[in-house]
């Protein structure tokens, strides 16, 4: 794994121990920014099962100005931090461990309640610009309605009208999310990237 532009082309970062993450492929995550390069510099960006940080610590590189990370997995949330050091990002970086379900409910029912904790909300970085959203397989299968609830709680407060959400999923699921819409796909191979955005 490495990054492969911006700041911080060419280092490498630390990879997902085991099989709890998948990572991208450098040729799909160089078409991928390709695409939404322009809405990269000086943006806020929410990597949603962020793994070892990958998708964020590539747009802070290119010049995004914070990255929010949200993963629940130990082992990964150890080398998250440690990619995050290396770069000495630190300062441009926050992480929200756990179940990342449970925190978009409390911060859009809840905010005052939900800022007490290590909340976006709290640290001002206000709606995200680009979301990356990667569950897990499993998740589109095992765990639908959860994906479904997460879409309504991003497009009613998380999202501003240009914002955009890049899911990743397989070619063979199918998941229409509420209130956000399609408005392009790119498959590479198995996987599929959708582009959404507030509908």
């Amino acid at each position: 794994m490495r990054i492969i532009g911006g700041e911080f082309g060419g280092r490498l970062l630390l990879p997902p121990q085991g099989e709890t993450t998948r990572p991208i492929t450098d040729r799909v995550k160089q078409s991928l920014f390709d695409i939404i390069s322009p809405r990269i510099e000086n943006a806020v960006i929410y990597d949603l099962f962020a793994g070892t940080g990958r998708m964020g610590l590539e747009s802070l590189s290119r010049g995004a100005k914070q990255a929010i990370f949200f993963e629940a997995d130990r082992s990964a949330l150890a080398r998250l931090n440690q990619n995050i050091m290396a770069l000495r990002v630190a300062d441009r970086s926050r992480i929200i461990p756990g179940d990342l379900f449970r925190w978009f409910h409390r911060a859009t029912q809840k905010p005052a309640e939900a800022s007490v904790d290590q909340t976006v909300q709290s640290r001002g970085a206000g709606p995200a610009d680009v979301v990356f959203l990667d569950p897990p397989y499993r998740f589109l299968t095992d765990r639908p309605d959860e994906l479904l609830q997460l879409a309504l709680h991003l497009a009613h407060a998380h999202l501003h009208a240009d914002s955009w959400v890049v899911f990743r999923h397989d070619v063979k699921d199918q998941l229409e999310m509420p209130n956000l819409q399609c408005f392009d796909v790119r498959d590479y191979g198995g996987m599929r990237l959708e582009f959404l955005r507030r509908s």
